[in-house]
């Protein structure tokens, strides 16, 4: 039946990638349809109008789940990590709190501006809502990521020995974390990745059904823009993961240490592209191996020093130790453990996995770019799957990528502050944890249908007819309301 904890980690585990499943494409879409509206508002060309109503349809479907699963996730931290929302709270919840009352404000109101606005408020007032929509998006990532890169690099506090917790003493220090500087605009850029590849796929699925026909000028459109914002971001992606590896490096070298399974301190250390055998540092042979490239993604040298699993869990032990002389013996029990290693195979292959989706996605956005210049269309039945699979494939970076980031930094739930095992909450039950996470689990396959179901039930009717939209001359107090779909 396994433990608490074990079920509780398990419960956030899935709740959370499941979420994520729509930040990306939120974030991502936002910035698109926005841009698609722009168009629509200075050239009044038809295509425009209908491609930014047919991705918002698909924008709107998404931002739905997303906000749903996204509310579901904070309960846990009440119901299952009581204990961790008790140490850190204070400072964990404050931009929790912003992310809430300023950016999820922002995004949802003006969302509602946007879908009901249709003819009813100046065409360029109704564009710019979706652009604070989007602002609203970004907004809400950077908030949300501070608070996860307090737990990568803990800042900004004081540890009260009366009360035993940690509180906010700088939240300007916890808004600029050096985590977060590198983390934000490698996490936006990714959702711009996805956003990209999901028009992309759409529309290109779209225009080989609907090659020669009047539709086909609108959806090889809406393919090469996807393209385009998915392969730019992608390299985007690329040089902000190159400054991120070495920032992690920094804080977390057992992170990096745990991507390659290194367990010796090297110089001028190899990345292996696949391994065969156990990733213990015994038998494991590495496949296709680049010579200098871990030390390059870990200290911007080819020659550069990476530290192995071996040496750094004593310097674990000692950040652990460093930790109860300063704060008092009262922080042994939560800094205090037996292995500080994390699961090397885990943090091993999703960190390949990750890499590997999101160069696969840059090389099928370059593809798919030249396949349609000019007038072409893909004519080949294998151009099916690459519209079907390229939405999925940084959908999937992006999750191995979290999975990456979480369970390379175990045991420790806040880095060097308190592990995991002592996050959770004492008084829930196992029994307690397997109901609430089948529930969870039933809700999300339900929702999963419902998603699905309706994006390919308005992917497949495509985007409508143009019909000009009415202006606020037209509108009076009975006209009804014209939506975005």
């Amino acid at each position: 039946m396994g433990s608490s904890l074990d079920v509780a980690r398990w419960q956030f585990a899935i709740t959370t990638v499941y979420h994520f499943l729509f930040v990306p494409v939120t974030i991502g879409m936002s910035a698109i349809v926005a841009w698609f509206h722009l168009r629509w508002v200075r050239t009044h060309r038809p295509e425009y109008l209908r491609l930014t109503k047919f991705f918002g349809k698909l924008f709107m479907i998404n931002f739905a789940l997303g906000l749903v699963t996204g509310i579901v996730q904070e309960f846990q931290f009440g119901m299952n990590w009581s204990d961790y929302s008790r140490f850190v709270g204070d400072i964990f919840g404050a931009p929790l709190a912003f992310e809430a009352l300023l950016a999820f404000f922002l995004e949802s109101t003006f969302l509602g501006v946007w879908i009901f606005g249709w003819g009813r408020i100046p065409e360029r007032l109704h564009a710019a809502s979706m652009w604070l929509v989007h602002l609203g998006t970004v907004l809400s990532g950077y908030f949300i990521l501070a608070a996860n890169s307090f737990m990568q690099n803990p800042v900004g506090y004081r540890f009260n020995p009366e009360t035993g917790r940690a509180e906010m003493a700088d939240f300007l220090a916890v808004l600029t974390n050096k985590v977060q500087l590198v983390t934000f605009p490698h996490v936006i850029l990714s959702a711009y990745m996805v956003g990209g590849a999901v028009v992309m796929g759409v529309s290109l699925w779209l225009l080989r059904r609907e090659a020669g026909t009047d539709d086909d000028r609108m959806y090889r459109h809406g393919v090469r823009v996807g393209a385009v914002v998915a392969l730019v971001a992608s390299l985007g992606v690329v040089v902000s993961g190159d400054l991120q590896g070495k920032i992690m490096t920094e804080v977390q070298p057992m992170k990096m240490a745990a991507a390659e399974a290194l367990y010796d301190t090297t110089s001028h250390a190899p990345f292996s592209v696949l391994s065969v055998g156990p990733l213990d540092g015994s038998e494991a042979t590495r496949i296709i191996a680049v010579p200098g490239l871990l030390s390059f993604l870990g200290t911007g040298d080819v020659n550069g020093t990476v530290e192995g699993i071996n040496d750094l869990k004593g310097s674990e032990r000692a950040l652990a130790e460093k930790v109860v002389a300063q704060y008092g013996p009262q922080m042994a029990p939560l800094v205090l453990t037996d292995d500080y290693t994390p699961i090397v195979p885990v943090a091993y292959w999703t960190f390949r996995l990750m890499m590997g989706l999101g160069f696969l996605t840059m090389l099928l956005a370059a593809l798919t770019l030249w396949a349609t210049r000019g007038t072409r269309v893909p004519r080949a039945r294998w151009w099916l799957l690459v519209a079907a699979v390229t939405p999925l494939l940084p959908v999937f970076a992006n999750s191995f990528g979290w999975i990456f980031t979480e369970m390379g930094r175990q045991p420790w739930l806040v880095y060097g502050l308190m592990t995991t095992a002592t996050g959770v909450s004492p008084s829930v039950s196992v029994a307690e944890v397997w109901v609430s996470m089948a529930v969870y689990t039933l809700l999300y396959a339900v929702l999963a249908v419902v998603e699905v179901k309706l994006f390919l039930t308005y992917v497949r009717r495509g985007a409508e007819p143009f019909v000009d939209p009415a202006t606020p001359a037209d509108a009076h107090e009975d006209a009804p309301l014209q939506f975005a779909y």
